[in-house]
């Protein structure tokens, strides 16, 4: 923090009109505001952020006459140690505008301190995270959440007590066991299959009774759904660019499948639905002719995979269940529970850094088959880097990673349509349209012409010549009936 950086973002909350979701602004003319211990704990378990007081926000993010620094800048050391655990800023008193203002940096703590709280309220009362501009106390379920970070959660590792082994799926069963003792035959050849499904954790001994755990059943049963009726996949196509029924359209969604099973199936037919949803276009290259879908089917696989492998399997997150949303622009994947240990949304595909909240879990789908071959994972945390590997082949954008304390979502932009798929040139209006484009993610003709209140025909010749400049493209093939324009990236 120096004086430029004070400049630069004050600037930028007089040009928006308020303050920012990481930065927190208050007069403090009479002392150091209440709410800011919320806001040092907000700021702790999130990413972190800025608290700058003696600026007054209703007042157009001026100096605040009679504002003492020193004063205010002990006043808030002394409020960090009123937090468990302890925040330690770096505070700073800076000139601005003829007046001294005073500026904290507040670091996000490491997950296995977090939850930071206000001591004199406990951790289910004083426990804040930043939303927006303001503070929200964090509900019990995400507490618990942050508490998981300093022990392994073990749920995949309860008995499902009205389980048997013949709920299991004996296909799966036995290919897994198969494999188990091919990749270990010193220490598992001469054991039993069910010594492996015990040392495995597929199952554990309920009195005199073997019965299969959440990871054994998620993994290999026959019909986890019987148990559990949410850990299952949600898919929905929509035909629009978010949840609303497009205007003019009778349809809420163009298909919706719940899909159920053992994880191994539940993502060989969520792979199906979005198959069946998406297009495929074709281009030739050379002699050959090659299928460019819009989704790579790798790059599904894994993420749906992921989700299902982490998601949150603790009571209070088994009525939710894992979502695929495909829209007109984009397929998003969303699964409760957000990330777990060292992984961030930073380190993300990061060589080395890989945490497993569900331990028993991902070493089970390590070897559980699936149907036509393979395995569900390879459990050696390079999933989201199969990910990006897989969408820069295809030439696409990169995933689109969020995260928080209760879910995580992994978003792909839909494949930009290739020059060989359409062809189109023409002319004028530009500038309206490409602002347009500039703050929404894609837009139909329809769209436009309502934006503008010109002619269709007006309108698609102005399409037809940016298409042709190479500064906007279809998302669509030419002349289907769900064609959407969106700028092209550089």
């Amino acid at each position: 923090m120096d004086e430029k950086w004070l400049v630069d973002n004050v600037a930028v909350m007089r040009q928006i009109g308020s303050d920012r979701q990481t930065y927190e602004v208050k007069e403090a003319k009479g002392g150091l505001p209440k709410s800011t211990v919320e806001t040092l704990s907000a700021f702790s378990n999130g990413a972190g952020g800025h608290i700058i007081l003696g600026l007054s926000e209703k007042n157009g993010f001026v100096p605040v006459e009679g504002f003492d620094a020193r004063k205010i800048a002990d006043a808030l050391a002394s409020a960090c140690d009123n937090l468990t655990p302890p925040v330690r800023p770096l505070i700073e008193i800076l000139p601005f505008e003829g007046a001294l203002l005073v500026c904290a940096r507040v670091d996000e703590m490491h997950p296995r301190d977090k939850p930071c709280y206000i001591t004199a309220r406990n951790r289910y009362d004083g426990a804040f995270v930043r939303t927006s501009d303001g503070d929200r106390r964090l509900s019990s379920y995400e507490v618990d959440r942050l508490l998981e970070e300093h022990r392994q959660p073990t749920y995949d590792d309860e008995i499902v007590p009205d389980a048997a082994m013949d709920d299991l799926d004996g296909q799966l069963v036995d290919g897994f066991v198969r494999r188990q003792k091919e990749l270990h035959p010193r220490i598992l050849g001469g054991r039993s299959s069910e010594d492996v499904l015990l040392d495995l954790h597929v199952a554990k001994r309920s009195g005199n009774t073997l019965r299969p755990t959440i990871a054994g059943l998620m993994a290999m049963g026959s019909f986890p759904q019987k148990f559990f009726p949410r850990l299952n996949v949600t898919f929905t196509a929509f035909p629009g660019v978010d949840k609303a029924t497009p205007a003019g359209s009778s349809k809420r969604f163009l298909d919706a499948q719940t899909v159920i099973g053992p994880i191994p199936y539940m993502i060989e037919d969520v792979l199906g639905a979005v198959t069946k949803n998406m297009r495929t276009g074709a281009v030739i290259e050379g002699a050959f002719r090659k299928d460019v879908p819009d989704y790579p089917r790798v790059a599904v696989r894994e993420a749906v995979a992921n989700a299902l492998m982490h998601r949150d399997y603790s009571p209070e997150a088994r009525g939710s269940q894992v979502q695929v949303n495909m829209y007109a622009d984009r397929l998003e994947v969303l699964n409760p529970g957000g990330l777990y240990g060292d992984v961030t949304i930073d380190t993300l595909g990061v060589s080395g850094v890989s945490s497993s909240r569900n331990q028993f879990l991902s070493n089970i789908l390590e070897t559980t088959p699936y149907p036509e071959g393979g395995y569900v994972v390879e459990n050696r945390g390079t999933g989201y880097q199969e990910i990006e590997e897989q969408l820069e082949r295809a030439m696409m954008t990169p995933p689109k990673p969020k995260n928080s304390t209760v879910n995580f979502s992994l978003t792909f932009d839909k494949r930009r349509i290739l020059p060989k798929e359409y062809g189109g040139a023409a002319t004028g209006v530009d500038k309206a349209i490409l602002a347009y484009l500039d703050k929404h993610s894609s837009a139909s003709t329809a769209d436009l012409v309502k934006e503008s209140g010109m002619a269709r025909s007006t309108i698609s010749a102005h399409v037809k010549k940016l298409i042709g400049e190479g500064r906007i493209e279809p998302t669509e093939p030419m002349r289907s009936p769900k064609q959407r324009y969106r700028l092209c990236k550089d």
